[in-house]
């Protein structure tokens, strides 16, 4: 089954992001996850704002993922973090890997997604795939590259990049095996 990720950005949102998850989590596009996104954050207010976040994705029955911040993780209680490649390497990071069940990582090439493995992620995102807005000027790797590293990594990879909410493209994804795709801007602006 193809599955849908929503990745935050506050940014985007034209309402407070609790309100933004409660309209996304009952849409018809409902995600099978959110990754809570929201680096800038001091740990404690990324940390309050999980909660409240939390509290939203149990009421809807969506998974939620912590990104970066794995010790606010710990201190909820979350088993579900998304790290990038960087913080998933430290020897901090992996002396507490255990406490979690579900570990993601980004990754932008073959290397890293091996590696994050060899680390413990069981589940990469893998991008940008398409051209975005997020990364002007940069041309997306592509369904090629994004096939090589379905085919050739043991967990499930989730496409990322200039992915819209029409579904165009999920069809195109799936055929270069992946598990799902993540979409920030389609749930995050408004809806």
């Amino acid at each position: 089954m193809f599955k849908i990720i929503a990745v935050t950005n506050r940014h985007l949102c034209p309402r407070p992001l609790t309100e933004q998850i409660k309209l996304i989590s009952s849409g018809t596009l409902k995600p099978f996850a959110v990754i809570l996104r929201e680096k800038d954050l001091a740990p404690s207010a990324y940390e309050q704002l999980a909660l409240e976040v939390g509290s939203v994705c149990a009421e809807y029955n969506v998974i939620m993922i912590l990104h970066s911040f794995w010790q606010a993780a710990l201190n909820l209680k979350c088993k579900n973090i998304h790290l990038p490649l960087t913080v998933l390497r430290t020897d901090e990071f992996q002396q507490q890997k255990e406490k979690f069940q579900l570990i993601g990582a980004s990754v932008h090439s073959m290397m890293e997604a091996e590696e994050a493995v060899s680390l413990g992620a069981n589940y990469l995102t893998a991008g940008h795939i398409y051209a975005t807005s997020c990364k002007k000027n940069v041309p997306g790797r592509g369904c090629e590259w994004l096939q090589q590293i379905c085919s050739k990594t043991a967990v499930p990879v989730f496409a990322i990049g200039g992915i819209s909410m029409d579904g165009g493209r999920f069809k195109e994804l799936q055929q270069c095996g992946a598990a799902g795709a993540c979409i920030m801007s389609g749930f995050m602006y408004d809806r």
